[in-house]
């Protein structure tokens, strides 16, 4: 019970502390400003769950695939390397405001060039008409749906995160290390999708970078005094 609570809890404060402020969180900020909450949601949340499975699957294989003691050594390295990529992207990054203008511009596009800027907004108002006509299940299949899954998927493929989720899984109780993943993606991506971009904007990313560069780094302290 204790391995898997300490699992649960650094899974937690990584997984907070590693997508507050992050691409996907301005995403889902955003598509939840020009589609229906819920779908978003549920698109974006069904992405960061199906992620955070193949991940710890992922680090709960690899001391099956190399040595407990590679993978702990390993797991350490990363710690202490996420920690100092951590770190200088809260010192030397760009500022909040460029993050957020960068996430919207490239959904601009991508929206221009698949409706055209001039129908937007009937198509908008449309897709809400029909999303709500339609039976709850049938909406998973809709294009909003999709679109949410997609973009916040592939945006976390090979992520800070994602990797420090296979890192975590391969030293924690990997049951823990899902449960709070889960906990943690469902708490920030409902906070994006509600607040939307107001909240999104007066995020500090370098405070939030910082917090979690420090945090890596104790992870990393810890597994490196911490026996195999």
């Amino acid at each position: 019970m204790t391995s898997i609570l300490q699992g649960f809890t650094k899974s937690l404060a990584m997984t907070v502390l590693s997508e507050i402020g992050d691409k996907t969180f301005f995403a889902a900020a955003i598509l939840a400003m020009r589609h229906p909450r819920r779908l978003v949601l549920s698109g974006c949340l069904s992405a960061l769950i199906v992620m955070t499975i193949l991940s710890v699957l992922v680090g709960w294989a690899a001391p099956n695939l190399v040595s407990r003691k590679w993978s702990h050594h390993i797991t350490t390295l990363l710690f202490f390397g996420f920690g100092l990529w951590s770190l200088k992207d809260a010192i030397f990054g760009d500022g909040d405001a460029e993050e957020l203008a960068e996430v919207e511009a490239e959904l601009d596009k991508s929206w221009k060039s698949n409706n055209g800027a001039t129908k937007n907004s009937k198509k908008v108002d449309d897709d809400t008409k029909k999303n709500k006509q339609r039976p709850f299940f049938s909406q998973f299949f809709s294009p909003i749906f999709l679109k949410a899954f997609s973009i916040t998927f592939f945006g976390e493929w090979g992520d800070k995160s994602q990797l420090a989720t296979i890192g975590l899984a391969a030293d924690e109780n990997p049951f823990g290390v899902v449960l709070g993943g889960i906990l943690g993606q469902a708490l920030c991506t409902t906070a994006a999708v509600i607040g939307g971009k107001s909240l999104a904007s007066q995020i500090s990313e370098k405070i939030v970078a910082l917090s979690g560069g420090i945090l890596f780094i104790v992870f990393g302290i810890q597994s490196f005094l911490s026996p195999v």
